[in-house]
């Protein structure tokens, strides 16, 4: 259960502003401690237990990547102890990874932790130095421009090849509107999606196989692009409606069972009475 929430003096991280108190709250010093009790329990298992001995980053990551759908499936839940227990899981392997690290002599926990706190003090001009920005776009713009002139040659290098296709185009335009490469009004992204659902319609009517894949990814990247404007996010969008669906088919499936009859033996308007059903549950 995410019990606080602490607001702390930019200056100095380390003291309290002010927070917001629920049912309990865990001092400072209790939370190194924990840290610290994680650590060496980290180092115990990588020492005695023959299965943590034997991971490598490379074997710890498809793991890593399950763990952190999870977190995804219980911050979309809403289901605050459920993400307590997989912002742990997620915690373990960023220490396994270091711990790894420092056994190759090439980084360890407090170099992850510097790293980070260096980036962020760097990104954030407007609370750690004379920079004044108006609102969160402004932040946003500065973050792309800053990180171009670390060294970047493009503002997209800083997304992951390996995401999913959905995220991975919301972050592209992300991206890019963060450097001015955008449109300026939510009708002109709804007058492209319906030129892009025009021509995909075109293609649908040669047959094309390819020509329609093509398009369909138009549409599906403009829809992207107009749910961003409205401020909406097109995973969490769609998993909402994963979710959604298979708990009303999962609902039909239970009324087929109750009625002995299989899916496949009932007609459309007869599973159709049930999805209804599943529908006001």
């Amino acid at each position: 259960m995410l019990d606080f929430f602490v607001f702390a003096n930019p200056v100095n991280p380390f003291k309290y502003c002010n927070f917001i108190k629920t049912s309990h709250m865990n001092s400072r010093e209790d939370q190194l401690k924990a840290f610290d009790r994680l650590l060496t329990i980290m180092d115990e298992l990588r020492e005695q237990c023959p299965w943590d001995r034997k991971q490598t980053m490379q074997s710890l990551r498809h793991l890593t990547i399950e763990e952190t759908y999870e977190l995804g499936d219980a911050i979309l839940d809403n289901d605050l102890n459920e993400v307590k227990k997989e912002l742990g899981d997620v915690l373990l392997h960023i220490v396994f990874y270091s711990k790894i690290g420092s056994e190759t002599k090439h980084f360890d926990i407090a170099d992850v932790c510097n790293t980070i706190c260096d980036k962020l003090i760097d990104r954030h001009p407007h609370i750690y130095s004379d920079v004044v920005v108006e609102d969160e776009e402004d932040v946003k713009r500065n973050w792309e421009k800053l990180k171009l002139k670390e060294g970047k040659t493009s503002v997209l290098e800083g997304v992951p090849k390996s995401l999913p296709a959905l995220v991975k185009a919301n972050r592209i335009q992300d991206k890019v509107a963060g450097v001015g490469f955008d449109w300026e009004q939510s009708n002109q992204v709804w007058e492209k999606v319906e030129e892009e659902l025009n021509e995909f319609k075109q293609e649908v009517q040669k047959g094309d196989k390819e020509a329609m894949e093509n398009e369909f990814g138009d549409v599906l990247f403009s829809m992207v692009n107009y749910a961003r404007f409205l401020k909406i996010n097109p995973e969490n969008a769609l998993e909402r409606t994963n979710k959604k669906f298979s708990k009303r088919f999962q609902y039909l499936e239970a009324k087929a069972k109750t009625l002995k009859k299989d899916l496949k033996d009932m007609t459309l308007s007869e599973m159709d009475v049930f999805w209804e059903e599943a529908k006001k549950k």
